[in-house]
């Protein structure tokens, strides 16, 4: 299971460093995570203040 982010992101963009397979990339409104590289490690989940990247 992915994980994906919600519309609690306020685009601080601290989850994309720890993607250990570069899965989260700037969206237009907010970072977004391609599904087809998520591991479902949760390093996103852990750096995130507002709690937006959540299992999918």
């Amino acid at each position: 299971m992915a994980y994906k982010i919600t519309d609690a992101c306020i685009s601080c963009g601290a989850c994309q460093p720890e993607c250990p397979t570069e899965a989260i990339s700037e969206g237009d409104s907010q970072y977004v995570i391609d599904v087809s590289l998520c591991t479902d490690c949760g390093a996103c989940a852990n750096v995130c203040p507002t709690e937006a990247c959540q299992p999918e």
